[in-house]
């Protein structure tokens, strides 16, 4: 009976034996076969409206804050829930659950007969080609990394006009967050 030596060296190829194309497919050199990039992850401010959770972007975050009290703007935007003070700047405070139709018209947060928020209600203050500005949500949930394999485009019927500012949906797991364009839902 051959010896365990002798019966490997006729399975296994020896040091100094030419394998040359073998060793060229082994080492990866074969012109077909192409890296797979890596994902990168976008990072998402997740936020709630109404009970969903909605994701922009956080890049064009500037910052969160706690509701301050805010100063109604006669005949504004229907959409302007007034503005508010910020470091020495007054910025306008939007609530984007009209665009969204989520609601039909936005709440009464300034002025004398205006309701004391909710408690877990901030206002996202953001960057916009006009300077900054406040976005009301109901809550702020987390920062989510998604990466490119875990968006979708909105589904046929979603939105769909040219100036719609949802453009997509993230998946993490069994969560889904609908993306914003916030500028878009701000125009």
């Amino acid at each position: 009976m051959p010896s365990l030596s002798v019966l490997l060296d006729s399975y296994f190829y020896r040091p100094d034996e030419d394998v040359g194309p073998i060793q060229e497919l082994v080492a990866g050199t074969d012109e077909t076969v192409e890296p797979i990039p890596e994902e990168i992850p976008e990072e998402y401010l997740a936020f709630r409206l109404e009970g969903e959770h909605y994701a922009v972007p956080i890049h064009g975050v500037r910052e969160i804050v706690k509701v301050p009290p805010l100063t109604e703007v006669p005949r504004a935007a229907s959409n302007l829930l007034g503005v508010m003070y910020l470091r020495g700047e007054v910025l306008p405070v939007y609530d984007i659950k009209v665009k969204l139709r989520l609601a039909d018209k936005a709440p009464l947060v300034a002025g004398p007969e205006a309701s004391e928020p909710p408690r877990g209600a901030r206002i996202i203050v953001v960057q916009t080609a006009d300077g900054l500005a406040g976005i009301w949500v109901d809550s702020v949930s987390e920062v989510v990394r998604l990466r490119p394999s875990m968006l979708e485009l909105a589904p046929p019927g979603v939105g769909g006009g040219e100036r719609d500012c949802v453009v997509g949906l993230g998946r993490r797991n069994q969560q889904l967050f609908i993306l914003l364009d916030i500028w878009q839902a701000l125009a």
